[in-house]
């Protein structure tokens, strides 16, 4: 959740709120949602909820958007029902496609740079890829991948193993078929990671006093760190927060399988993406709504 305050058509960001709730991790092979994983979301509304009432925002400058996990349950509606009085507004489920353009614009609205770059956002459920060259969106889909479900998929038993990354690569390399050969020929300057993924890596990165540029070599590195470890919490990797640890096995294996699947040589965390998207639009809206 983030709190702004407008200056023209701009936001600045006055508070943020997070929460770790991880739908995904809820949804059974038949894509219902489980009682447990519902009242996580309901809880962490219920506490964003408070937080517009601390601040006062107007009920008219609030927005609100689910992406993969309500996109592809089969009890949405009661989650969206019984989350309309916890949390006083309605949420509006967007499709792939529109999380894909939100994230461009997030990213280009906070993260310094020029020239065509490739965005890449592996979140919990699904993963963007994006290509575009300064305020033009050139490329864009959304793939029903992402390291909450892969984590389930493919990294369920300690000691990991070498045919687990093998299985990821091999997953990734199906979902990205169709757009693999589009995202080459387009090419780009640069690639920005807009994604819990990214972040554990550079935080881990961070911690070590290491530059904060992911590379194949680094990927490479925390891979044999994972393979060592017995406990699936990977408690001796050093800068790995608890709270990230869940699912950094799953979004490590799924950059190596990127970095190696589109050629990438360096990837650097962008500076915003969906949230910092919607926040721009939810600007612009409340301007327009103000003019005369």
């Amino acid at each position: 959740m983030l709190v702004a305050h407008t200056l023209g058509t701009r936001p600045a960001v006055i508070a943020k709120y997070k929460r770790k709730v991880r739908l995904a991790e809820g949804i059974t092979p038949e894509g219902v949602l489980q009682p447990e994983a519902m009242q996580r979301g309901l809880d962490c509304l219920a506490m964003f909820a408070r937080m517009l009432q601390q601040h006062g925002v107007p009920a008219t400058n609030v927005a609100v958007v689910a992406t993969a996990a309500l996109r592809s349950i089969n009890n949405a509606d009661e989650f969206q029902q019984r989350a309309l009085p916890v949390l006083g507004h309605p949420i509006e489920v967007i499709c792939g496609m529109r999380e894909a353009e939100l994230i461009y614009q997030g990213m280009v609205a906070t993260t310094q740079g020029a020239g065509r770059r490739l965005v890449i956002d592996i979140g919990g459920a699904s993963t963007e890829f994006i290509v575009g060259d300064g305020e033009t969106l050139l490329f864009k889909t959304s793939l029903p991948f992402g390291s909450v479900t892969y984590n389930q998929a493919f990294f369920t038993s300690a000691p990991l193993q070498q045919l687990d990354f093998d299985d990821v690569r091999a997953s990734v390399s199906e979902a990205l078929a169709t757009h693999q050969q589009t995202l080459l020929d387009l090419g780009w300057h640069g690639v920005v990671g807009a994604s819990g993924a990214v972040q554990s890596v550079v935080e881990v990165l961070q911690h070590r006093g290491s530059s904060e540029i992911i590379t194949l070599e680094v990927l490479g590195q925390l891979k044999l760190e994972i393979l060592a470890e017995t406990s699936l919490a990977l408690p001796g990797i050093r800068g790995l927060s608890r709270e990230r640890a869940p699912t950094f096995a799953a979004g490590v294996a799924i950059l190596l399988a990127l970095f190696e699947l589109l050629h990438i040589q360096q990837l650097s965390l962008s500076g915003g993406a969906l949230r910092e998207g919607v926040l721009l639009m939810l600007a612009q809206r409340v301007a327009m709504q103000d003019r005369p």
